[in-house]
């Protein structure tokens, strides 16, 4: 159990790789990096709705 925690990180990190490995042999390069990149953009787009709250007040609005 030592170990796992000593080195999660790394191990998160090479889960992660290979997942991103298996999809770009699976789906091609060019896809999965439109895909990374739709991605990144929902995830900017959904921090921005958090920042400014505009969610909410719509939510509340109603």
């Amino acid at each position: 159990m030592d170990y796992l925690e000593r080195y999660r990180y790394p191990i998160i990190g090479g889960i992660i790789g290979g997942i991103i490995a298996i999809a770009i042999f699976t789906i091609g390069f060019w896809k999965m990096i439109l895909l990374l990149i739709l991605i990144s953009l929902g995830v900017m787009a959904g921090l921005f709705l958090k920042k400014t709250g505009i969610i909410e007040q719509l939510k509340n609005r109603k």
